[in-house]
């Protein structure tokens, strides 16, 4: 298993715009992310639906956070892009299961619980401030 790409740039994004408290455009964005221009504008228009970036039109225009990096969590990021983080596709509504007893739909349940509530417990407070490669 691992994250989408689109998650992965997501993360850098926000990443990104936690370390500065400046507006910053979308080609600066994309060049300081290294994400394509076309797909970080994507992302962006996804994080400011859902009120974790704010976005600011004309010739001085950019993008911040909507709120203090330690009110964004690393689980909201990566849900805004993703939709609900779940293990196996059993645990979605719109999924039928066959089996009369299933016996993995529980274990699924706990350890997707167990991964959200950690990417819960990360704010980019938390990642920005921390020392490369220690969380």
């Amino acid at each position: 298993m691992h994250m989408t790409l689109e998650a992965d740039y997501a993360v850098r994004i926000v990443e990104k715009l936690a370390s500065s408290t400046e507006k910053a455009d979308a080609r600066t964005i994309s060049e300081e992310t290294k994400v394509p221009q076309r797909f970080a504008l994507k992302i962006l228009r996804k994080l400011v639906a859902d009120g974790i970036v704010q976005s600011f039109k004309g010739a001085h225009g950019g993008y911040k956070l909507a709120r203090a990096p330690g009110e964004i969590t690393l689980r909201e990021v990566i849900e805004s892009v993703e939709g609900p983080y779940m293990i196996s596709r059993c645990q979605q509504d719109e999924y039928c299961c066959s089996h009369t007893a299933c016996r993995f739909h529980q274990i699924y349940s706990e350890i997707s619980n167990m991964v959200r509530d950690k990417l819960e417990s990360y704010t980019f407070e938390n990642i920005v401030d921390s020392p490369k490669n220690h969380p």
